[in-house]
């Protein structure tokens, strides 16, 4: 869940395996319950972590401002009083834990940041704690800020460095697949240098849709950032090699400033993944040197028995001679593609925070409660008939022709059934959460003298919490993609488009995070096709 919780919309997405729940693992909270004695009766308080550091995290740290605000929690900056050192806090909420999924990925991202230690560019956990209402992860506080704010605040950028910054990504992920964790959320948001020094360590800081595999063991969850997720994701059929994949998106982007795979909508991304059509002619790649095309070629590899391991691509020439990489400066045209690339980045996540700011609790546990109800197997699933005679329960009369149809949109995979994840695209359409009653709140909040448009002085004022330094030009030029009637400001139609076409590439960052701002919604399309989008 790394040290902040903010995303971006078309933030990592995750479809859970049907198959991983049986019916001692239903979606709700199970598990290890303990109790206690209230008079006569027994209540139950929920046990997350299996062995925190202690019950009090005010015992060893005073918690100071927020850092950064997620649906299931908050991190703070912590200190600890007795040496006076910084970390970060994330405190998750435990009524924000309802279901025995949401507690697996807690405990998991624990015992992966446990697993992976002493690693100089994995950011550190420090201690656990968990309370009544809370569980606190104290971890390494990485102030130097985000990959591509550094790149773009730099006075000189060339293939060596990204070579520097590529090979410590890599060394990550070797040191992830060596000891058994495979990420699955690989993107520049995920990696923080750990002081404001030029000579400072590059960390990964994420770890909230990590999990651990065997040799040979295949995954089939769709989990991840749309623009760097492998294509084999999409298929259902994965393993290690998803992370090489990721880096190699990355290392495209370095190289100049631009996601390998653009489009406006999350599907046409996804389509142009499974091309894997890579676009070597855009400058400044006629510039950049075989090597460094070689290694993107073959880190971008469709099929993953040919894809490069880490361990190859650490091997692989351009690597192998990074220090001796050109020094020739890219150009200001790929640094001002990576600040404005980060900066759009921090727009959709100012707005999303306003989002998050107007979510109820109430709204997604609903629909986990509906599901539950109507989930009677505990399988994890439920059938139309049982679909029928929830909604019926609940006093909705849906005409059967019209449920059928609706089932038949929503049922992802074909299976018959409906998953929890599709269950949700069936209750936002029936019950009319629809997304656009959030953007206009957050819209309306951006909009400061409330013209009905956004104009420079109001994304001046969105950025200046999110950046240190924005220069005019990036912020002219974020105006300039995003009016598209170019009548010098943004509509609420335009603004809603920006934050659905995830045009920034990431998806950005996870699913709020994994730390969801919202759970991930599948949005019914006008087609009856489904797409998934981030909220």
């Amino acid at each position: 869940m790394g040290n902040c919780c903010t995303t971006t919309i078309g933030a990592p997405v995750k479809i859970y395996n049907k198959k991983r729940r049986n019916k001692n693992k239903a979606n709700a909270i199970v598990g290890d319950d303990y109790g206690a004695t209230n008079g006569s009766a027994t209540t139950f308080k929920l046990k997350v972590l299996k062995e925190p550091t202690s019950h009090n995290i005010s015992d060893l740290y005073d918690l100071g401002r927020e850092l950064g605000r997620g649906e299931f929690g908050v991190t703070y900056l912590c200190s600890n009083p007795d040496s006076g050192e910084n970390f970060a806090c994330k405190s998750i909420s435990k009524k924000k834990l309802r279901t025995a999924v949401d507690i697996e990925d807690v405990r998991r991202e624990v015992q992966i940041m446990k697993h992976l230690t002493n690693h100089p560019n994995i950011v550190t956990l420090k201690d656990t704690f968990e309370d009544d209402d809370a569980v606190h992860i104290v971890m390494e506080l990485c102030e130097g800020g985000e990959l591509f704010d550094r790149i773009a605040a730099r006075g000189h950028y060339s293939e060596r460095a990204a070579a520097g910054v590529m090979k410590t990504i890599v060394q990550v992920i070797q040191m992830c697949h060596k000891h058994g964790v495979m990420h699955r959320d690989l993107k520049p948001e995920n990696f923080l240098f750990a002081k404001k020094e030029e000579t400072c360590s590059l960390k990964a800081i994420d770890f909230g849709l990590s999990v651990f595999f065997k040799p040979g063991e295949r995954f089939n969850e769709i989990v991840g950032s749309p623009y760097y997720m492998a294509p084999e994701v999409r298929k259902r059929n994965y393993g290690p090699e998803v992370d090489v994949w990721s880096a190699g998106v990355i290392l495209y982007i370095l190289l100049c400033g631009v996601p390998p795979f653009c489009a406006e909508t999350e599907k046409e991304v996804a389509q142009a993944i499974i091309r894997s059509s890579i676009d070597f002619n855009r400058d400044p790649w006629p510039n950049i040197s075989d090597d460094a095309k070689d290694l993107v070629k073959n880190m971008l590899n469709p099929d993953p028995k040919k894809r490069l391991t880490a361990q190859e691509v650490l091997e692989h020439p351009w690597l192998q001679n990074a220090e001796k990489a050109s020094d020739v400066p890219l150009g200001e045209t790929v640094k001002a593609r990576l600040q404005q690339f980060s900066v759009m980045n921090k727009l959709k996540k100012r707005a999303l925070r306003v989002i998050a700011e107007h979510l109820s609790v109430e709204e997604v546990a609903g629909i986990k409660e509906a599901f539950e109800m109507m989930d009677t197997e505990l399988r994890g699933k439920i059938t139309l008939e049982e679909l029928r005679t929830g909604l019926q329960k609940l006093g909705q009369q849906i005409p059967d022709a019209d449920l059928q149809i609706l089932v038949k949109s929503a049922d992802v995979d074909g299976d018959g059934t409906l998953s929890y994840g599709e269950f949700v695209a069936v209750s936002v359409h029936l019950r009319k959460m629809a997304n656009e009653e959030h953007l206009h709140n957050a819209f309306a909040f951006l909009d400061l003298n409330k013209s009905g448009y956004l104009e420079i002085d109001d994304l001046r004022d969105a950025l200046n919490d999110e950046v240190d330094s924005c220069s005019e030009e990036v912020i002219s030029a974020i105006m300039n993609d995003v009016d598209t009637d170019k009548d010098g400001c943004i509509s609420y139609d335009e603004f809603a488009t920006m934050m659905k076409a995830d045009i920034d590439g990431r998806k950005a960052s996870r699913q709020y995070s994994r730390e969801r701002f919202s759970s991930p919604t599948l949005n019914l399309m006008k087609e009856g096709s489904l797409q998934l989008v981030a909220y």
